[in-house]
């Protein structure tokens, strides 16, 4: 597994409360966590000296995003340029670098309706559902949900049920206010949308206001200059973290 940054200019992270706080004191994997080798058997980033190149890549995005938000907490949606340029491989690997920090818990949401891979890649059986089930029937339960994924402090949504027309589920009123829900209620939780490719789809524009960053991720020799400047021109400038490029489909 590889990826990069774009942007060789890194900015320090504000000092953050280092305080453990109660959503953190609280989250156990109950069925324990995940051995290094089986993080890299799926393609996950970990501590050990074996990945290092990797994670120091993750850390470098890691570091860039906090950077660029001061303080607080925020949604960063990670969208490839095209389909299989590993968009949701650098969506998981960015969230896993955010949980390395016992301050910090993250939360990966599947907005990948067309072609959800989340619960595959982390071995997570859904069996409650995921975001368009609850989206469709709220009292399922935002908890029941939430599901362990063996990494400390990371959480994963799963996409749910697929679904073709998956834009009024991003557009609604109900999808922001799970959102801000899931944002607001801890300090410490990071939430990070793994979303659809930006060429082909609508989703990745509407997506995108709903988060306070985006990462473009574009697949090393496979997308092109012009696909990426096309690409990057779908979001707001003081939105856009940055393009990472990755050679990992």
């Amino acid at each position: 597994m590889n990826a990069s940054s774009n942007d060789s200019t890194v900015v320090s992270s504000p000092e953050f409360s280092r305080g453990t706080g109660h959503s953190i004191a609280r989250m156990v994997e109950p069925g324990g966590t995940l051995a290094p080798l089986q993080l890299e058997e799926r393609r996950l980033i970990h501590r050990e000296e074996s990945v290092r190149l990797q994670s120091d890549a993750f850390r470098n995005i890691r570091t860039r995003l906090l950077g660029l938000a001061g303080e607080g907490n925020f949604v960063t949606l990670v969208v490839p340029v095209s389909p299989r340029s590993g968009g949701s491989f650098v969506a998981r690997n960015l969230a896993a670098a955010f949980a390395f920090d016992e301050a910090r818990t993250s939360l990966l949401l599947d907005c990948n309706l067309r072609y959800p891979e989340q619960h595959r890649a982390l071995g997570v059986e859904a069996g409650h559902g995921g975001l368009i089930d609850y989206l469709e029937h709220p009292s399922l339960g935002i908890e029941r949900i939430l599901y362990h994924t063996g990494i400390p402090r990371l959480r994963l949504i799963p996409a749910g049920k697929a679904r073709e027309n998956s834009s009024e589920y991003f557009s609604s009123s109900r999808m922001r206010t799970v959102l801000d829900s899931l944002r607001s209620r801890y300090h410490d939780r990071y939430v990070f949308l793994d979303g659809p490719a930006i060429k082909g789809s609508p989703d990745a524009r509407i997506l995108a206001d709903l988060a306070d960053f985006v990462v473009v991720v574009a697949g090393y020799g496979r997308d092109t200059p012009g696909a990426i400047s096309t690409a990057v021109a779908n979001f707001e400038p003081g939105k856009l973290a940055g393009v990472v490029f990755n050679q990992a489909p």
